[in-house]
C-alpha cells in the first residue's frame, strides 16, 4: 500500500519542524525553507533550459546543497533531531567561487548594468537569481529576529546568487546572445 501524501495535520495552518515543534505556516523559519524549496524547483527549470553539461551538473550539485540548507532551516535548533542531517561545508562555497572564476575567464568584462533577457535560458537564470536573493533575505530576517541560522547558509546563498548571475551571462555568451545593457534615461 502506498503512503498517503496528505496528512491533514496542516489544515489549521500549523506545521511541524524537524524535532516536532509546531509553528504557524507563516513562521519566518517556514518562509525561509519554503523559499529555498522554491529556489530549488526553479533551478530544476533553469537546468531543463540548458544544453551545457557542466552547468547542468553544477546545478544538480547545487540542488543537493539546497536540500541540505532546507533540512537545516526546517530543524528546530533547540531540539536535537533524531536523524543525522547533512551539513553545508566551506568547500561548497569554494566550489561556487571556482565555477564563477572558470566562467568569468571566457566572459567579456562587464562595463554596464545588464537587463535580464535575450533568451529563455538567460531570463530563467535571472529569475532564479532573484529567488535566491529572496531566500537570502528571508534567512537574514530570521537572524535579525534572533532565530538561529547557520552562518554558512547565508554565505552560501549570497555566493549562489553571484554564481547564478555569472551563469546567466555565461549561457548567453555560449548562445551568442547579446547582453541587453541598461541605458538610464537622462
Amino acid at each position: 500500500m502506498a503512503i498517503k501524501i496528505y496528512t491533514k495535520t496542516g489544515d489549521l495552518g500549523k506545521t511541524s519542524l524537524i524535532g516536532g515543534t509546531k509553528v504557524p505556516k507563516s513562521h519566518l523559519r517556514i518562509e525561509s525553507y519554503g523559499t529555498v524549496d522554491e529556489l530549488n524547483s526553479y533551478i530544476g527549470l533553469a537546468s531543463d533550459c540548458l544544453q551545457d553539461a557542466t552547468s547542468k551538473a553544477t546545478l544538480k550539485e547545487i540542488q543537493d546543497r539546497l536540500f541540505t540548507i532546507g533540512s537545516s532551516l526546517a530543524c528546530d535548533p533547540d531540539k536535537e533531531p533524531l536523524m543525522k542531517l547533512p551539513d553545508l561545508k566551506e568547500t561548497d562555497i569554494v566550489f561556487l567561487e571556482t565555477e564563477i572564476d572558470r566562467m568569468n575567464e571566457t566572459l567579456p568584462v562587464m562595463k554596464n548594468f545588464i537587463l535580464p533577457g535575450g533568451h529563455v535560458a538567460v531570463s530563467t537564470l535571472h529569475v532564479v537569481r532573484c529567488i535566491c536573493r529572496r531566500a537570502e533575505r528571508a534567512c537574514v530576517n530570521m537572524q535579525e529576529h534572533e532565530m538561529f541560522v547557520p552562518p554558512l547558509v547565508i554565505k552560501y546563498l549570497n555566493r549562489l546568487s553571484d554564481y547564478l548571475f555569472v551563469l546567466a551571462r555565461y549561457i548567453g555568451h555560449q548562445l551568442h546572445i547579446d547582453e541587453i545593457t541598461w541605458t538610464p534615461r537622462i
